[in-house]
């Protein structure tokens, strides 16, 4: 289990992030970026896992300036109140928030001073987006949603960066999908993978539409990829 910290913003505001902690003295450092609902149960049980994978890791607040400590379960009721928080998300602002969260993971004696971005769903979004505007040394995205409206940015990713895709998505559906991997077709660095058989949210341990098969191997590719690119 981890514990809550405040990351202090630039223009001087303060939210909380979820930090987990591995059993070496020192790891590289990862920010895991939640889905929709925010940095609930589920995505903190995410954060623990990759703790114990030998990350220091931290799941910020991504609401904190719309409604701080908003971290909502996927039922109807949760789903309506995270798409009304996530409409009066600003997609820049929260990328510099990202900005100061990486800077105090890297500055944390635990950790190595290497960092990586993932995400899920709008943190993939964001996991993206870190890969082209913030330095990072990583980045993986699982079925990261509004990423084509973002492809004017492809050429600037900075580092190697691993998407994971699901290939029934009604939020990101198959023609964007294609959009995506031919836009960055060619790129240094960057791998992309279809999962046959899942749906958006495949990697929800717990909840539907899991798929245990496509989870474990994509968990597989994203451990490997962070280990080979922080350690």
């Amino acid at each position: 289990m981890g514990q809550e910290i405040q990351i202090k913003a630039a223009d001087g505001g303060v939210f909380a992030a979820y930090l987990a902690l591995p059993s070496s003295a020192r790891a590289p450092g990862l920010i895991v970026l939640p889905e929709v609902f925010n940095t609930n149960p589920h995505i903190r049980s995410v954060a623990d896992g990759y703790a114990a994978a030998g990350f220091v890791v931290l799941a910020p607040d991504v609401y904190w300036r719309q409604e701080a400590g908003n971290y909502l379960p996927y039922t109807d009721e949760g789903r309506a109140k995270a798409q009304s928080l996530r409409a009066r998300l600003d997609t820049d602002q929260f990328t510099r928030d990202l900005g100061d969260a990486i800077a105090v993971l890297r500055a944390r004696p635990e950790c190595t001073g290497k960092v990586g971005v993932m995400g899920f769903c709008l943190g993939g979004k964001f996991a993206y987006l870190a890969s082209t505007r913030l330095p990072i040394e990583a980045a993986v995205s699982y079925y990261g949603v509004q990423i084509d409206e973002h492809l004017d940015e492809a050429d600037r990713v900075k580092c190697p960066i691993l998407m994971h895709f699901a290939e029934s998505d009604p939020h990101v559906p198959a023609p964007t999908v294609a959009a995506i991997q031919a836009r960055m077709d060619g790129l240094n660095g960057v791998s992309i993978h279809v999962y046959p058989g899942t749906e958006h949210g495949f990697n929800r341990q717990g909840y539907p539409p899991y798929n245990e098969g496509a989870a474990a191997q994509a968990r597989q590719r994203t451990v490997a990829h962070f280990h080979r690119l922080l350690s």
